[in-house]
């Protein structure tokens, strides 16, 4: 009994020791870092509108897709590169389009507009960008001799261009018929329909968007190359409002950058196997 008895003490002690046994709190869970803050978005570049005429390939035309492209808009995307601007294109008829500067529609034209004395008076003109001479295109086989030879016959040329200045101040009064046009690519058509007997064109833009494709088949330039500053002007720039005296300054410092780092020559050898600069 007395074994019974000791035991039981034991058996109870026992219990009394497990029953106050105290058990470490949970270890708590170390707090999350914190998520890193997000890299801020980069700015918005602000933008440059542009204006173009894209009828007038090689310079200034639409892909199948309707982008524009060519020579004008690529010069155009590596001078907003160098300004940090973002070229966004606004079309307009080739007429208006000093006007349309005028009035605010867009900051600059880059659309092969030639610097002449004219344009001046109501337009600035960042430096020239390029340079290429006019020339008469007829049927192959005309008689050809001098401007006369043309007497009788319907010249088509883009409406408000150098062209159609040089076409009424020589080939009108050499008996001639001028017939300008909105686009330069309507004159084509109509070329080839025969309601036209030939064009005066800048004489890189007909051979890309006449002459080389099945539509100028039997046509060829007549007369000499066409350059007369008094018509033609100096070259091409870049036109924006007068008084803009510091984004003129950016664009000029544009070309001489892209002329001396290899983009301008990137560019022009995408499009030409000469130099569009010129003298």
């Amino acid at each position: 009994m007395k074994n019974v008895l000791l035991s039981l003490s034991l058996i109870g002690a026992a219990t009394l020791m497990g029953c106050g046994k105290t058990e470490a709190p949970p270890t708590a869970a170390a707090p999350a870092a914190p998520a890193p803050a997000a890299a801020p978005a980069p700015a918005e570049m602000p933008e440059l509108k542009v204006a173009i005429d894209p009828t007038y390939e090689p310079f200034t035309f639409k892909t199948a897709d309707g982008k524009p492209t060519g020579f004008d808009v690529d010069i155009a995307e590596a001078l907003c590169k160098e300004i940090k601007r973002k070229c966004v294109y606004v079309e307009q008829v080739w007429d208006s389009m000093i006007p349309g500067l005028q009035a605010k529609k867009y900051d600059v034209i880059i659309s092969s507009m030639s610097v002449t004395e004219e344009r001046q008076q109501v337009v600035d003109f960042s430096d020239k960008y390029y340079f290429t001479p006019s020339r008469i295109v007829v049927k192959t086989g005309t008689a050809f001799t001098d401007l006369a030879s043309l007497k009788g016959k319907k010249i088509g040329v883009l409406k408000g261009s150098t062209q159609e200045k040089y076409a009424m101040g020589e080939l009108k009064p050499a008996g001639a018929s001028v017939v300008p046009y909105e686009a330069q690519d309507q004159v084509y058509l109509d070329i080839k329909s025969g309601r036209l007997d030939g064009t005066v064109a800048d004489q890189v833009e007909v051979n890309g968007g006449f002459l080389s494709k099945p539509e100028g088949a039997g046509y060829g330039f007549v007369g000499p190359v066409l350059n007369e500053t008094k018509y033609f002007g100096t070259g091409v720039g870049v036109a924006l409002r007068k008084g803009e005296t510091a984004l003129k300054d950016e664009l000029n410092a544009a070309i001489k950058a892209i002329r001396s780092n290899g983009v301008y020559e990137t560019v022009s050898k995408k499009y030409f196997d000469f130099d569009v600069y010129g003298n």
